[in-house]
């Protein structure tokens, strides 16, 4: 089943018309985007767009063969006048299959929003689930799906149909998930490539045509990612967003709870309204049981918490406590974590402070605390196949 992206954008297109946004202004060439349609086996059309006509002629197809139009968007996706060589649109009604005298199957699939998503089947079997923007699957965690070959969708804006499809089975180390109804909300070209690689995706320019079934080098996610910034940086967020896209994320925060500390329970629960309802949270800085378990990816924020429960484990704060026995046993907390990092078996994305760089702390206790996270963030980095420093909210990566 051979599939042709005559636009890979958000239903606006990409630049919007007027946006003086810094996306905008970027999304030039190949990362210019119109609206999302599909051209499939040159018969069936997903979505009827303005310039659908143009754009097939510009990939070297030909809409004169399609025999079937279908809407996935709400209340009918963006106006457009209808080429007269090709049939009237219409919309398969949720949980109904639609038969094709060419061989295809569609069945329609409900969602969570306004707007029809389309399974489709090919002749020679090969399968593509294809969603509208905005919207993710409603029911797949009651059904026992099988991965689909490709699943196109909107990555970008609702990384939680991803997950939800992962957790249903619909999609397998080896679907091949192509973002679509990309929009303004990333900026184009390493940054969206960095983004979805996250989340084992990938985008491809408008008018490329891909073999529906026919392997291809899906984006591997990273085991071991550390996420690097300083104070509300964005560091957490830029974490969150590696992991939102998988059910059943452990979060581990390693900060605990401080009684009467109003501000400590405001950032508690700004983190936690941030996550997905799906995430589990457990309170805890014994890392090492966790990392050698097997089980769902982990989200640790922060080591540098960590490291402060570490120290006072080992009363590291006194001087004489720090020179009779504390520094060889802080070293060997550490090493045992790095050592359960290498070996595990999990997903892992952790958070920490880089810190080392602005003021010079004015105690002995503040400058060993710096120069301890300073070789933690180091030992922990070198396990990792991904480290990324984040800066003013921009994630820059240092490794991978």
């Amino acid at each position: 089943m051979e599939l042709t992206l005559l636009g890979t954008g958000a239903p606006e297109g990409l630049p919007r018309p007027d946006c003086p946004c810094a996306a905008c202004a970027h999304s030039l060439g190949a990362d210019a985007r119109a609206a999302t349609a599909l051209l499939v086996d040159g018969t069936l059309l997903l979505d009827l767009t303005p310039g659908a006509a143009l754009a097939a002629a510009r990939s070297g197809h030909t809409l004169a063969g399609v025999r079937q139009v279908l809407l996935s968007h709400p209340h009918g996706g963006p106006a457009v006048e209808v080429p007269a060589a090709l049939p009237q649109p219409g919309r398969v009604p949720d949980g109904r299959e639609l038969a094709l005298l060419t061989g295809h199957r569609v069945r329609a699939v409900a969602m969570d929003a306004p707007g029809t998503g389309y399974a489709v089947t090919g002749p020679d079997g090969q399968r593509l689930l294809y969603l509208p923007p905005g919207a993710a699957p409603a029911g797949f965690e009651e059904q026992s799906a099988e991965p689909y070959d490709m699943v196109l969708a909107d990555v970008v804006g609702r990384p939680d149909a991803l997950a939800r499809l992962r957790a249903a089975g619909a999609v397998g180390p080896a679907t091949d998930v192509v973002a679509v109804h990309l929009d303004h909300d990333v900026p184009p070209g390493a940054e969206l490539g960095r983004r979805l690689a996250a989340a084992g995706a990938r985008a491809v320019p408008d008018g490329t045509t891909l073999t529906v079934g026919v392997y291809e080098d899906v984006p591997e996610v990273p085991r071991r990612t550390l996420v690097l910034g300083g104070a509300r940086s964005g560091k957490s967020v830029e974490a969150e967003r590696r992991l939102e896209s998988f059910p059943d994320v452990l979060y581990v925060a390693t900060g605990g709870t401080r009684n009467e500390d109003s501000e400590w329970e405001a950032r508690v629960a700004a983190h936690r309204e941030r996550r997905p309802g799906s995430w589990r949270t457990v309170e805890t800085c014994d890392l090492v049981p966790l990392l050698k378990d097997d089980g769902a990816p982990l989200l640790i924020d922060c080591l540098s918490l960590w490291l402060t429960d570490a120290m006072d484990s080992v009363d590291a704060w006194d001087d004489a406590e720090w020179a009779d026995g504390g520094e060889r046993a802080l070293r060997a907390r550490v090493r045992e974590l790095t050592e359960a990092l290498r070996e595990t078996r999990r997903t892992v994305v952790a958070v920490s402070n880089e810190v080392g760089s602005g003021i010079v702390p004015a105690t002995a206790s503040g400058r060993r605390y710096r120069d301890e996270l300073g070789r933690l963030n180091a030992a922990f980095a070198s396990e990792c196949e991904h480290v990324l420093l984040v800066v003013a909210g921009q994630a820059l990566p240092l490794r991978g």
